[in-house]
């Protein structure tokens, strides 16, 4: 079994790896493959052509890749509760994990698959900014969990979720008004984004108010 503290390490780099392959497959259809499924594309009419192995096979890396990574952000999540409610300590984490963050840029590679695959599917990178949490969990590792650590848990979560549902519930008021841009579509999109957006907010405040609020009762 890998080991759990190179499994973060090991999600970034098969991140970085997809998100190049793309890119390789995406510059192949431009200059050897008259952009097929670069340029927008009639999937109706798609007929496939080996040519175009290299794009299929980069999008489908990708999609497995996210399934895998939001699989294990799940587990973690939950692996996180059960061992909370009996341990005595924080977990001991390596802040430089926050640099999985990171991932959330990949989100951007929507932009270009909406126009081209009609796919929204890569906005929800944008959930990965909450890892720029682990920093500040990083920096709380091993701390005693005594009653003052645990109110403050649950004064973090709790903030982090009132300003989370608050910026969803304003958003989908404003999305709910008319038609954006024109296009019912791109409210849809917009609203997709912006829940991958609250989302990894929810999950970077929680530690970071957390590790803000622990160090002032610390210095009083």
């Amino acid at each position: 079994m890998m080991n759990k503290k190179k499994t973060p390490r090991m999600a970034l780099l098969l991140g970085v790896a997809c998100a190049v392959l793309l890119a390789l497959a995406s510059w192949y259809s431009v200059q050897y493959n008259d952009a097929r499924l670069v340029a927008p594309t009639d999937l109706s009419t798609y007929v496939f052509r080996p040519q175009d192995l290299p794009m299929l096979l980069a999008a489908l890396f990708l999609l497995l890749y996210v399934l895998g990574l939001s699989v294990w952000l799940i587990r973690g999540i939950w692996a996180r509760k059960r061992r909370g409610q009996t341990a005595q300590t924080t977990r001991s984490l390596n802040p430089k994990l926050g640099f999985l963050g990171l991932l959330g840029f990949l989100g951007f590679l929507g932009f270009w698959s909406y126009p081209t695959h009609q796919d929204v599917t890569p906005f929800f990178f944008f959930l990965f900014f909450g890892f720029f949490g682990f920093f500040y969990e990083g920096k709380l590792s091993n701390t005693f969990m005594d009653e003052r650590f645990r109110e403050n848990r649950m004064r973090a979560e709790y903030t982090a979720m009132k300003i989370g549902f608050s910026i969803l519930f304003l958003s989908a008021i404003l999305l709910s008004r008319g038609k954006l841009l024109g296009s019912l579509e791109y409210s849809f999109i917009a609203l997709s984004i912006v829940l991958s957006l609250v989302l990894g907010l929810v999950l970077f405040l929680q530690e970071y108010l957390l590790y803000r609020y622990d160090h002032s009762d610390s210095e009083e």
